[in-house]
């Protein structure tokens, strides 16, 4: 159904609200306010009214709704004041007062159509929960893009570092990046209680910083404040930002705890643009992008030859590259994954990312499986909400046989970052942990859901292969080990326990056996 007032269209069925043909932005209870006037053109609608068909009957402050009647007019045009649409009637409610068109669908406008039902919310954490979404870009040069999205990852990895703060992960809240978004309805989406948002305005040498933060359960704001300063003081801004936040989610904080929110990656700007660029490239996954990656990680380290996280990523684009088959000089390749995997666990010992990064790579090209997994436990301890840390630690402990271990963890990752468009990570782990399990029905799902974020998952396509043919599924097992033989001519069952780290000798039994029965060569 759709409903016309003065130059504006609201489209029930697409949740739309526009003007003159222009999308205007407007958050999910205020679009549910105006569907519920515009249906009952000319009537009072009551307070209570309001709280069952736009709030559920639940119970809201008086704030709340002045403030949702307050954007609704402001998305509209009106006023308080004016009250040309929507008319205040004193102790009563509030009334449409704008003409109204209905659509021919056969429909009245005093028929009172109901809102459209929001999908239903996460729930909350039992501890403090927030997602930071990707600050604006007020710079008006789309190249410093990445500098507007670095400033929010730091700000996320500054807040993951507190234990008892709940942090989405980086992936999911960038899954907003460029969207005309409502604080309620994503703190409904990822299951939060914060939400901060914000801006950057980058000019020379000069950065402006803006930031509130909203407590999404009820649209209030709780904190904004705005920082200025050159750039030479850039992560001293963050740490201003970090801190304003977490003192206004729990004000008792002590300040020895605010302090551990405060790490910096580096003191050398250069370098940190260039491990920002890196970071932009890496989470398509691709082989060309990898390559990318890898080169701007290694001008970051030349930068700054302690910048352990750089360290890090630049070690595991050599494992990803091993592990897709795409390295070209394998045994050199992966001696100097190793080099810079344990310069990054050496530079990195309280680096979260380093440990995370360099402990998954020294597990898969040096086959230090033991170390690694120890390794990933200490990121966690350092970053309870780093989602890399969790799965990438629950992959590793799949290899190790600890499989009811390695779901809990990959489980989690999930929750941390449900929205995380490098899911095909978590769902590849989750098909590894299935499979030594011997569910191998269930390894095949997860594996096709991996395979369909990443076709080019080599491992993914393996695993796939594997489980079919345990399963007797032999058609399908051999079409994905055609597709295996395609994306990598070179792959042989004697050369299985070189590519994958499995540390039980049943476990790569059992992988071998799935891959001999599908068809792959000794």
């Amino acid at each position: 159904m759709q409903f016309t007032f003065d130059d504006f269209v609201l489209n029930q069925d697409r949740r739309e609200l526009t003007l003159r043909g222009d999308v205007v932005a407007v958050g999910p209870q205020v679009f549910d306010l105006l569907l519920l006037f515009v249906s009952n053109p000319d009537r009072v609608v009551s307070k209570d009214e309001l709280l069952e068909e736009v709030w559920s009957g639940r119970i809201v402050s008086e704030s709340t709704i002045t403030s949702h009647i307050n954007a609704l007019r402001k998305a509209i045009g009106d006023t308080g004041e004016e009250q040309r649409l929507v008319r205040t009637v004193a102790r009563k409610g509030y009334r449409f007062v704008g003409q109204v068109r209905v659509d021919d669908s056969g429909l009245q406008p005093e028929v009172n159509v109901r809102p459209t039902a929001r999908p239903s919310a996460l729930a909350l954490p039992d501890k403090p929960s927030i997602t930071v979404l990707p600050f604006h870009n007020l710079s008006g040069d789309p190249e410093q893009e990445y500098f507007a999205d670095g400033v929010v990852e730091d700000i996320i990895a500054a807040l993951s570092r507190i234990r008892w703060l709940f942090v989405i992960a980086r992936n999911s809240s960038f899954t907003y990046k460029g969207r005309a978004v409502d604080a309620q309805g994503v703190g409904q989406e990822l299951g939060v209680r914060y939400v901060l948002e914000g801006s950057v305005r980058k000019c020379a040498n000069k950065v402006r910083i803006t930031g509130q933060l909203i407590d999404a359960t009820s649209g209030a704001h709780i904190w904004a404040e705005r920082f200025e300063g050159l750039l030479d003081d850039i992560f001293e801004l963050q740490d201003r930002i970090t801190e304003s936040v977490v003192g206004a989610i729990a004000p008792q904080l002590e300040q020895a705890e605010i302090e551990r929110a405060k790490r910096k990656p580096t003191e050398s700007l250069g370098a940190y643009d260039y491990y920002l660029r890196a970071m932009a490239k890496l989470h398509s996954g691709s082989r060309e992008a990898v390559e990318q990656a890898l080169s701007m990680l290694y001008k970051a380290t030349e930068l700054d030859p302690e910048f352990a996280s750089a360290y890090g990523m630049a070690a595991w684009c050599h494992f990803w590259r091993k592990l897709n088959g795409w390295m070209t000089d394998r045994p050199s390749e992966i001696a100097e994954g190793i080099r810079l995997a344990r310069l990054a666990v050496s530079l990195g010992r309280d680096d979260a990312v380093a440990l995370t990064r360099g402990g998954h790579a020294l597990s898969h090209l040096a086959g230090e499986l033991d170390s690694g997994i120890a390794l990933l436990d200490r990121a966690r301890l350092l970053s309870p909400n780093l989602a890399p840390a969790w799965y990438l630690g629950g992959t590793l402990r799949a290899l190790h046989g600890e499989t009811e271990a390695a779901i809990k963890d990959l489980s989690h990752a999930v929750r941390l970052s449900p929205l995380d468009p490098e899911m095909f990570r978590m769902q590849v782990g989750m098909a590894l942990a299935n499979f030594f399990a011997r569910h191998f029905d269930v390894a095949a799902q997860w594996a096709e859901k991996a395979l369909g974020n990443l076709p080019s998952l080599l491992v993914g396509v393996a695993l796939l292969a594997a489980s079919l043919a345990h399963v007797g599924r032999m058609d399908e097992a051999q079409l994905a080990m055609q597709r295996l033989r395609e994306l990598d001519p070179t792959m042989r069952l004697s050369n299985l326990k070189d590519w994958l780290p499995i540390k039980r000798p049943e476990d790569l039994a059992s992988f071998a056996n799935g891959l001999r029965l599908a068809g792959l060569p000794e």
